[in-house]
């Protein structure tokens, strides 16, 4: 693709990399076969091609009014266009640098920046969602169905092991996993003991920084970053193997770390080898002798969260520990597709999300499963708000 960048972008970081990708890109349109929102929406501008071409555009100088903000919006971010592209064409990055520039350039209506920022504002702060989340399930009954259905039930967390071994991993205990279901972590501590591993949560680490990230608020994400790495970094002197994820959305965000702070000259070293340490609990258990591991074999629906199979690039590694373990998967037409979760997406989007979910489940329950698992705190609450199975994250089945 030939560019032509506006002066104002011609030597800036933004503008540069954006050129690169851009330049990547031979209007081939195979991103659109696999993209969920051009296949609801069937418009070339809710789709890839059409959303690389707006962002295209505006650095161009063309005119932009908030009909890209529109679209821009509606992109899940599920990356599975760059599965699918036959070019490399990075399209996150290149979606989050459009989606900076439209931020600070156009203005939005009111109501959209007051529901991003108490988004930002509530979920990144574990104490504050808690007492939100609190209210919300008291005030449940009165509430819209839209906001109903987002209400998980409250769960208790079994209890956490001592620390105890000499093989020790830090875990990121996250914003919103904890309240909506605290029993994630606990479990992936006690699956670990019980392979000689010890799990430590750094007190002062919370939000990963996706969530602002993903709403166009890159300073807020970078000073969360910043929080965690200083968090970390005592445990990671002290010599722990690996910084494991139990949700996906976070782990692809921690992994691109190094990526999102080069330019900090205080923290590109320490956020790069933060990014090298991390590991999705999969692929932990992978690489471990199993055999300590007892789990009643089930048949399972397994979602594999966007963000395992095309953020992370670890596509089959949980079905394949899965099945080691003697549980029985049924097959899922269209599994590469984005269920409509996507962070703060199915509060944002509701309609889309709703129609993603609805396909999503209709695939799951095809081959009658006595449950659907997944990777992803996100997936799973969205999931399990349209159906009355059981939904749950995969390391629950390991106990």
């Amino acid at each position: 693709m030939q560019t032509q960048l506006s002066p104002e972008f011609i030597n800036t970081t933004q503008g540069l990399e954006a050129n690169a990708i851009l330049r990547k890109c031979v209007h081939c349109g195979f991103c659109n076969a696999t993209c969920p929102t051009y296949q609801v929406k069937g418009d070339e501008l809710d789709g890839p091609r059409g959303r690389i071409y707006l962002i295209k555009q505006m650095l161009e100088g063309a005119p932009s009014g908030g009909t890209i903000h529109t679209h821009l919006d509606r992109c899940l971010t599920c990356r599975n266009c760059e599965t699918t592209c036959p070019s490399g064409v990075e399209y996150g990055e290149l979606l989050e640098i459009g989606r900076e520039i439209a931020e600070s350039t156009i203005k939005r209506p009111w109501h959209q920046e007051f529901s991003r920022w108490l988004l930002c504002k509530v979920l990144t702060q574990p104490k504050l969602f808690s007492a939100a989340l609190k209210v919300a399930r008291w005030l449940k009954p009165v509430l819209p169905t839209i906001l109903q259905d987002k209400i998980p039930a409250q769960q208790q967390a079994q209890p956490w092991p001592p620390t105890q071994h000499l093989r020790q991993m830090l875990i990121l205990e996250g914003c919103v996993q904890p309240q909506l279901a605290p029993n994630i972590n606990a479990t992936a501590a006690r699956v670990l003991d019980k392979l000689s591993i010890s799990l430590i949560r750094a007190e002062q680490a919370g939000c990963c920084g996706a969530l602002p990230q993903h709403l166009s608020a890159p300073e807020h994400a970078k000073a969360l970053m910043r929080r965690n790495i200083d968090a970390w970094w005592p445990h990671i002197e002290a010599g722990v193997e690996a910084i494991v994820m139990t949700a996906s959305g976070c782990g692809v965000q921690v992994k691109d770390y190094g990526r999102l702070l080069k330019d900090d000259m205080a923290y590109a070293v320490k956020a790069a080898r933060i990014a090298a340490l991390t590991k999705d609990i999969a692929e932990v258990l992978i690489h471990e002798n199993l055999s300590n591991i007892t789990s009643a074999p089930r048949k399972i629906a397994y979602h594999p969260p966007c963000t395992l199979q095309h953020g992370q690039k670890l596509p089959g590694l949980v079905e394949g520990i899965l099945l080691k373990l003697g549980h029985q998967l049924t097959k899922v037409e269209d599994a590469h597709l984005c269920c409509g979760s996507a962070g703060t997406y199915s509060l944002l989007q509701n309609k889309i999300a709703g129609e993603l979910r609805a396909n999503k489940l209709a695939a799951l329950n095809a081959g009658k499963p006595e449950l659907i698992a997944t990777a992803n705190i996100g997936c799973m609450c969205h999931l399990q708000s349209g159906v009355d199975k059981p939904v749950m994250h995969w390391l629950e089945l390991l106990e």
